[in-house]
């Protein structure tokens, strides 16, 4: 039997308020002027103003160039802000493309080169050696739970092709994961993110790799996520839901440890040619994509459709995650968000290069792609 590493190693304060604690844990830990990395649009609202207000005693200075499916120049964009602040820690504060850009601002700011250079693919992929500024995530959206995963996924700047730079060294040294952060989240951004952080536990229990422990959580993100996603986009302030998806989102990072599927490999082709939001891509892709899986694995949608409570069994799961798209107001197909016959082939492309797609449970070639981009067009 071959020898698989488990690891499960990122610690977490969850909870309501758990945002009035970094303060007093940076302090603790000896930082003191910390760079807050967020998104331009969090920057300019209250919500990063009465985060800050829970700072006291820390010089604090705000890099919020994040936008879009963050680019590479925003990393290093982040890095120089780092160094005029004379920083000696980092704030990951807002969704997924803030926390992945915050992850490698410190890898930019302590190496040497591009960040492109230390991409896990790079034919001459730097090593990442020295210490790393201290890095501490707060997640305000509840999708992709950048803020346990051990990757960063940035694009090119010209290009737009999402790389990744991967190394257990850019996890944050404490999550503060704290559900009144999502309050303010408009009801179409709760939905995206929520389908994502479902796409993530869904995929992740279906790939065919040896990980029982994420299995688990995945199963158990999904049968969370499942239940209270409706509820956070009808209910925004609704603590309970908001506390649920956000432990969903974590999971589901956590599970794709375990790699994931054609549906994340058909999202980041959506995502560089059309500059589809990530969220929204996995949720217009997954149910085409998912119904051309069933026949593989019929048992383990047996199991999904279990944890939700669909009756019908496996083959009445697709059917449900198409209700739920609808019940949380993401309606139309590819073609209704901008997506045209014509981006196909560049589409099959991307998708066929991606790496996600080899963990998926049937086999996925470039006609595979073809047809899944047309039927869902």
């Amino acid at each position: 039997m071959t020898t698989t590493n488990f690891s499960f190693p990122t610690p977490i304060k969850f909870g309501a308020g758990a945002r009035k604690l970094v303060a007093a844990h940076l302090l603790e830990a000896g930082f003191k002027r910390p760079l807050i990395v967020t998104d331009k649009a969090l920057a300019a609202l209250p919500v990063l103003t009465e985060f800050k207000s829970h700072l006291a005693g820390l010089d604090v200075a705000v890099f919020g160039g994040v936008f879009g499916n963050p680019t590479c120049s925003q990393v290093m964009d982040g890095a120089a802000a780092y160094k005029a602040h004379k920083a000696d820690c980092i704030i990951g504060f807002g969704g997924g493309a803030a926390l992945d850009v915050a992850k490698v601002v410190g890898v930019a700011a302590t190496h040497e080169g591009d960040i492109l250079e230390y991409v896990w693919d790079h034919p001459k992929v730097r090593p990442i050696n020295n210490e790393l500024p201290y890095f501490v995530a707060l997640p305000t959206t509840s999708g992709t739970g950048s803020e346990v995963g051990r990757s960063s996924v940035v694009s090119e700047n010209d290009t737009h092709l999402k790389r990744v730079v991967f190394s257990p060294k850019i996890l944050a040294k404490m999550v503060f994961a704290d559900p009144e952060l999502t309050f303010g989240l408009p009801a179409h951004v709760t939905a995206a993110t929520g389908m994502d952080a479902l796409t993530h536990n869904i995929e992740s229990y279906l790939s065919p790799a040896y990980h029982p422990l994420c299995d688990g959580i995945a199963l158990e993100g999904t049968r969370i996520a499942a239940a209270a996603l409706l509820t956070a986009v009808k209910e925004p302030n609704n603590l309970q839901a908001r506390s649920d998806m956000m432990m969903a989102s974590m999971m589901g990072a956590i599970a794709f440890q375990k790699d994931l599927g054609a549906v994340h490999s058909c999202a980041h082709a959506l995502g560089a040619v059309c500059d589809l939001h990530h969220g929204l891509a996995n949720a217009l892709m997954i149910d085409t994509v998912m119904a051309w899986n069933y026949e593989t694995v019929p048992e383990k949608f047996d199991e999904l459709a279990h944890v939700c409570k669909v009756p019908g069994g496996g083959k009445a799961f697709v059917g449900w995650l198409q209700q739920l798209k609808t019940s949380v107001g993401i309606t139309g197909r590819l073609g209704a968000h901008g997506v045209k016959p014509e981006h196909i082939p560049r589409l099959v492309e991307i998708a066929t290069a991606d790496i996600c797609h080899q963990t998926n449970p049937r086999p996925c070639k470039a006609a595979d792609f073809e047809a899944l981009f047309k039927a869902a067009i």
